[in-house]
């Protein structure tokens, strides 16, 4: 089995020592990640700088949903937060965010779970979620990024996600989850109103397709998620408020 060093945005993790208050060790560049582990890459930094400029670095209970490489954990760590749950249900993300825990000495408890699974009663001040996003037409756990498969409107993970929010968040708490402009913003906002939360777009970015979109691109724009000539996807976080 073959370990791998992916690198971060070295901007965030300056930003994220600057926002830590008592943590003794750096974040540094890179983290560990074992291979057909989703890598820290444009969303995650959107995800973590929006966390970093909202106020909510160092709030409370965090938790992480679909860590991957428990990358945000860290940077959550970094920030002072006093307690951090990372899931996934993946067995080498965990074992990746694990290793990066201890590697960086943070304080973020890793669990091999589905976030529906955890205990009901408990809940958390900052929600961070990075899921998979990106549609996808094979069958159920068909090809080399079945982590990644999000349904065939890429939204297998976000609409449970949306449904368990206010059950996940504790009075004033904030989610904050990034995912594509094809994956339908709009019905995150309005899910997550629905639900009673307080819910917005508050950053987008556009950048270049990531390796997943890119293998997935010809099958998109014949759906017609994607225009022809495109290459540039819309990232979005959207922030849900639980007043």
């Amino acid at each position: 089995m073959t370990l791998e060093l992916e690198r971060g945005d070295d901007a965030t993790v300056a930003q994220s020592q600057r926002s830590r208050s008592e943590h003794t060790a750096p974040l540094g560049p890179k983290v560990l990640r074992l291979p057909g582990v989703y890598r820290p890459q444009e969303d995650t930094m959107l995800l973590a700088r929006e966390y970093l400029r909202s106020g909510l670095a160092g709030r409370g209970s965090v938790l992480d949903v679909c860590c991957g490489t428990g990358y945000l954990s860290l940077v959550a760590a970094w920030s002072g937060a006093p307690t951090i749950t990372a899931v996934d249900t993946s067995a080498r993300a965990v074992w990746s965010a694990r290793a990066n825990a201890r590697l960086f000495k943070a304080p973020v408890n890793v669990v091999h779970s589905d976030f529906a699974a955890l205990d009901p009663t408990r809940t958390f001040d900052v929600v961070l979620a990075n899921p998979p996003y990106v549609p996808w037409f094979g069958a159920d756990g068909d090809g080399p990024c079945a982590k990644w498969d999000a349904g065939a409107d890429g939204r297998a993970i976000i609409d449970p996600l949306c449904a368990s929010a206010s059950r996940l968040l504790a009075p004033e708490a904030t989610l904050l989850m990034v995912h594509s402009a094809v994956s339908d913003p709009d019905r995150t906002v309005a899910m997550l109103t629905a639900a009673g939360l307080t819910a917005a777009v508050v950053a987008r970015e556009h950048i270049p397709f990531g390796p997943v979109m890119r293998s997935r691109a010809a099958a998109l724009r014949e759906a017609g998620y994607l225009l022809p000539e495109q290459t540039l996807e819309e990232i979005v976080v959207v922030r849900a408020d639980k007043r």
